[in-house]
C-alpha cells in the first residue's frame, strides 16, 4: 500500500498548473523565433487613420504613429500555443503523464472552437490592416460586428437547444429562469466581450495583463465547480498570454492584433456562460467594461451634442493624451482591474455557497 497516496485534489491541481507551465514554456520558447518570422514576412501594424465615426483620427495617429511597422498578429502565439498544449495533453494522457486530455466534449470543445473561429476572423482583419485594404485599413466595423453576431447566434442556439441552458445564476440568490431570453443574452455577452477586449488592446501590455487576470479568475470559478479541464484550459491561456506579455510590455516587441484580442474576448464570454457566471463577468473584466463605455459615451455625445467627453476614446488614450506615460496607464489599469476582479471572484465563490 502506498504510504503517500496521491489524492484526487492533488491530481487536479497538478493537471491545472502543469498545463499552465507547459503553455508558458512553449510560448516563451517560440516567441523570439515567431517575432523574427513576423518581421521577415513584414507583418507590421498599420496605424488607423480613420476613427470609428468615420472622421480622420488625428489625435490617435499623433500618439501612435511611432508604432507603425511593429510586428502584429502576436495573438497567433497565444491561441497556437493553446492548441499545441491541448494536442500534447491528449498524447501525454495515453502515457499516464496527464490524467486527462484537455480536449473534452463537455468542458472544452466550445471554448476551443470559439478561440479558433474568432481568431481566424481577427486574422483576416489583421491581414487587411497590414495590406492597407479597406477604408479603415481592415474589416469595417459593421461587417466585423455582423460576423461576430452570426457566430454568437450559432453558439446561443447550441447552448439553448442542444445543451438546455435557460437560466442565469444570481450570486447569493440562486438560479433565475429566463427561457428563450437566454439566446439574446448569450449573443450580447459574446459580441460585447469580444469587442471590449479588442477596444482595450490599445497600449503595450494592457489587454494582455487584463486577460491574464480575467482568465485566472475564471480558472478559479471553474475549479470550484468541478470543471477541472475547463480550469486547466483557462490556465493554458494564462500561461500562453503571460509568455506573450513578456515581450509585449513597453516597449512592445509585437502586438496581439485582432486575432488575439477578439478571440480572447469571445472565449472569455463563452467561459462565463459555461460556468454560469455571467453576472460576475463585469467585475472580472471591469476595465474592459469601462473602456467600452468610454467609446459608447464618446460616440453618443459627439452624435447628439457635437461635443467630446474625452480628449480621445477609449479611455486609456484619454489619459495618454493628458500626458501619462503609456506604462503608467497600463499598470494603473492592471491594478484597478485586478482589485475589482478579485472582488468579483470572491462574489462568485460566495454566491456558490463557498
Amino acid at each position: 500500500m502506498n504510504p503517500f497516496p496521491i489524492t484526487e485534489t492533488v491530481r487536479h491541481l497538478f493537471l491545472i498548473f502543469s498545463s499552465f507551465g507547459l503553455a508558458f514554456v512553449i510560448a516563451i520558447a517560440l516567441a523570439r523565433p515567431f517575432i523574427e518570422l513576423l518581421k521577415s514576412l513584414s507583418i507590421g501594424k498599420q496605424i488607423r487613420e480613420v476613427a470609428t465615426d468615420g472622421k480622420v483620427a488625428k489625435l490617435f495617429h499623433k500618439l501612435h504613429a511611432k508604432k507603425t511597422g511593429t510586428p502584429t498578429m502576436g495573438g497567433i502565439l497565444i491561441w497556437g500555443t493553446t492548441l499545441i498544449v491541448i494536442i500534447l495533453s491528449r498524447v501525454l494522457s495515453y502515457f499516464g503523464i496527464f490524467d486527462h486530455s484537455l480536449l473534452n466534449r463537455k468542458e472544452t470543445y466550445l471554448p476551443i472552437f470559439t478561440l479558433v473561429v474568432v481568431a481566424l476572423l481577427g486574422a483576416a482583419d489583421d491581414y487587411l490592416n497590414i495590406k492597407g485594404i479597406g477604408k479603415s485599413k481592415g474589416i469595417n466595423v459593421k461587417p466585423k460586428f455582423l460576423w461576430l453576431t452570426l457566430f454568437a447566434t450559432l453558439g446561443a442556439l447550441w447552448f439553448h437547444f442542444k445543451l438546455g441552458y435557460d437560466q442565469i445564476h444570481l450570486p447569493g440568490i440562486g438560479d433565475f429562469f429566463i427561457g428563450f431570453w437566454y439566446i439574446p443574452l448569450f449573443i450580447l455577452i459574446i459580441v460585447a466581450t469580444a469587442n471590449a477586449v479588442n477596444i482595450t488592446d490599445g497600449l503595450d501590455g494592457l489587454a494582455g495583463g487584463l486577460s491574464i487576470i480575467a482568465f485566472g479568475c475564471f480558472a478559479g470559478l471553474a475549479y470550484v465547480q468541478g470543471l477541472m479541464l475547463l480550469a486547466a484550459f483557462c490556465m493554458v491561456i494564462v500561461g500562453a498570454t503571460l509568455a506573450f506579455l513578456w515581450f509585449n510590455i513597453p516597449p512592445a516587441k509585437f502586438y496581439m492584433g485582432d486575432t488575439g484580442a477578439l478571440s480572447l474576448g469571445a472565449t472569455l464570454g463563452v467561459i462565463a456562460m459555461l460556468t454560469d457566471s455571467v453576472l460576475i463577468l463585469p467585475f472580472v473584466g471591469f476595465i474592459f467594461v469601462i473602456e467600452t463605455l468610454s467609446v459608447i459615451i464618446q460616440l453618443t455625445s459627439k452624435k447628439l451634442f457635437k461635443k467630446k467627453v474625452f480628449h480621445i476614446a477609449p479611455l486609456h488614450h484619454h489619459f495618454e493624451h493628458l500626458g501619462w506615460p503609456e506604462s503608467k496607464v497600463t499598470m494603473r489599469f492592471w491594478m484597478i482591474g485586478g482589485i475589482v476582479a478579485g472582488f468579483g471572484l470572491i462574489l462568485g465563490l460566495v454566491g456558490m455557497g463557498i
